[in-house]
């Protein structure tokens, strides 16, 4: 099943887990910790966290917004990959609804696919995200690659396991950060 049909079968629950996985992922950008987006992980294991949402939400803004710190990049590429982590963040619905939450999860999956093109230091050979979301993964960069299947796996282990599919799907988040972290850190090196 492609990206584009697992967004558009999943339950709010698994929306929010994936739109706020691929902002997890692209946090590197906006210099935040790795704790950072916790307490937005930890309101979706229950239908009461969703009415806690918007005050966790607002928290993070507060504590990513204005700074840029490690994120602070020059060159092109870069910048463009810290203001789509920023749009990520800024389009976060504030109110978890089904609606609001699946259109975040779609902004969010194409702009965590355009950062790690971005940042591949490999070229994608394809002519756009969207067609790697509708499943035509012919000569996609690694990068690209591993965050695709990201994205499809943490849609099915809310699918599958519902909440309890939470975990994991924060664990493969983590794992995506720490590539994208050593990406980053990596690029800035040879700038150094």
């Amino acid at each position: 099943m492609s990206l584009v049909e697992l967004i558009g079968q999943a339950d709010e629950r698994g929306l929010a887990a994936s739109g706020l996985a691929c902002l997890d992922r692209c946090i590197p950008l906006l210099g935040g910790d790795d704790e950072v987006l916790r307490p937005l992980w930890a309101g979706l294991a229950d239908d009461a966290g969703a009415a806690e949402w918007g005050a966790r939400l607002e928290q993070v803004r507060g504590k990513l917004g204005g700074e840029f710190g490690a994120g602070d990049f020059s060159g092109s590429g870069e910048d463009e990959a810290v203001l789509l982590a920023r749009r990520m963040l800024a389009a976060a619905p504030v109110e978890r609804s089904a609606a609001g939450i699946r259109v975040w999860a779609d902004t969010c999956s194409v702009a965590a696919l355009r950062i790690h093109r971005l940042l591949d230091p490999l070229k994608d050979a394809g002519d756009s995200v969207d067609a790697r979301r509708e499943g035509r993964t012919e000569g996609m960069s690694p990068l690209v690659a591993a965050e695709l299947r990201r994205q499809i796996t943490v849609l099915e282990l809310l699918a599958g396991h519902g909440p309890a599919g939470l975990r994991p799907a924060l664990e493969v988040s983590t794992e995506g950060r720490r590539v994208l972290r050593a990406v980053v850190s990596r690029r800035s090196r040879r700038r150094g």
